[in-house]
């Protein structure tokens, strides 16, 4: 594993990056994402998966590294401060609710999220976890079904990939 580590002295930013290429078990859906620390803490996240169904798809960061068994392996949503599910935006939130990102007509979903809470260093990095996309959109914990502050409803996992340092 090569790891890159970059200083733009034009703007003081430190980027360590990381990157994830997704699929499902049948290969029809497929991606890359990639992930950019800076020096003041925030994670951009960006890609492209292509594939989907279109619509929203819940995406999350999940606990493992294990994508076997069709994404099933996963296990929950990463969440080390056993806090509900929320938006990304809520204070109540998993580490690892990202939101939905939303497929075109097509079946293209471009990605491009910036997050204050995910980290690729410290005790509670992504590195070696998985990133999920969902069959169904995630309602952020604010639908009335009875997962919806667990996993936000959203369904089937249908892509997956291990996030590893670029």
């Amino acid at each position: 594993m090569v790891v890159k580590h970059y200083k733009i002295f034009t703007f003081g930013i430190y980027l360590l990056q990381a990157i994830t290429h997704v699929r499902s078990d049948n290969g029809r859906i497929n991606g890359n994402i990639t992930f950019s620390q800076n020096d003041g803490g925030t994670v951009t996240i960006w890609g492209k998966v292509i594939g989907l169904p279109p619509g929203r798809h819940g995406f999350h960061i999940h606990e493992t590294g294990d994508i076997t068994s069709n994404c099933a392996s996963t296990g929950a949503h990463y969440n080390p401060f056993k806090k509900n599910h929320g938006a990304l935006v809520d204070p109540e939130r998993h580490v690892g609710d990202l939101g939905n990102i939303i497929a075109s007509p097509d079946g293209v979903a471009l990605i491009s999220i910036t997050d204050n809470i995910i980290s690729l260093t410290g005790p509670y990095t992504i590195l070696g976890r998985s990133v999920v996309v969902h069959a169904d959109p995630d309602d952020f914990g604010k639908g009335t079904f009875s997962d919806s502050l667990k996993t936000g409803h959203s369904g089937p996992r249908i892509a997956c990939g291990v996030i590893g340092l670029l």
